[in-house]
């Protein structure tokens, strides 16, 4: 239980802090104009992990926001671990996020064209710096910043090529709940952590300490979890209380 990862996610666009719905650029909600502030009310809520995505460097397909990330780091340093994502298809581009402070650096769309690519990643930084996000849409694993009509591979042949490459944590997004608070793809979860080829770290549709309980109890590793605690549907210090299996009053 004590190893369960609760990730409250920044999202970054355009210097501020903002939620997509499903993935989609066109349905944005942004909460806040002061990202680093958002990070250091995080920590100061107990958080020891935070989730930071770069949405323009996804578009981009090269980091955007490092100079923000960095930033969030020095705000949060001592007490909450930094993990950057967003854009990172070069290995010069993961040295630059891990350059930042970050403890780990996600990895996605180029890993999932070119399974070989975290190999050389994990030579150089440890297993345990360089995770792989899975964002599944219809059981495939797409990447490109989730544009519409792309191509993917079936998830669980995504994390199998992935686990084989050396990569041991899968950050699995399902898109279609992402952004909706309408609960998480415990099926897909399940499915997923059954595979025995990693950590498996939900995100999508997570919106009450129930759902987080539930992914743990589905043999999840961690949760991301964004939306639910900006719109005030959960409160993080509970959530953290809840999954170390403390009474939340």
């Amino acid at each position: 239980m004590a190893s369960f990862e609760l990730l409250p996610a920044i999202d970054l666009r355009a210097g501020r802090v903002v939620r997509l719905t499903q993935g989609d650029f066109e349905r944005e909600t942004a909460y806040d104009t002061d990202p680093p502030a958002v990070a250091r009310r995080f920590a100061d809520a107990g958080a020891t992990w935070i989730h930071v995505v770069d949405l323009d460097g996804a578009v981009a397909g090269e980091p955007v926001q490092l100079q923000l990330a960095s930033e969030i780091v020095a705000e949060t340093y001592g007490r909450a671990k930094v993990e950057v994502g967003g854009g990172l298809r070069t290995p010069e581009a993961v040295a630059g996020a891990l350059g930042t402070g970050a403890a780990r650096a996600v990895i996605g769309t180029k890993a999932l064209q070119d399974p070989g690519f975290p190999v050389g990643l994990v030579a150089r930084y440890g297993r345990h710096r360089i995770v792989a996000s899975i964002d599944v849409r219809d059981g495939q694993a797409v990447g490109d910043g989730w544009k519409a009509g792309q191509r993917g591979v079936p998830a669980a042949d995504a994390i199998a090529a992935l686990a084989s490459a050396g990569i041991e944590t899968f950050e699995v997004t399902a898109i279609e709940r992402d952004g909706l608070l309408g609960g998480p793809d415990l099926e897909l979860l399940r499915r997923l952590v059954g595979l025995g080829h990693g950590r498996i770290v939900a995100s999508g549709g997570v919106s009450s300490i129930a759902d987080v309980i539930a992914v743990q109890a589905a043999g999840c590793a961690g949760a991301i979890v964004g939306r639910a605690i900006y719109e005030g549907r959960v409160d993080l210090r509970d959530l953290a209380r809840a999954v170390a299996g403390l009474d939340v009053g």
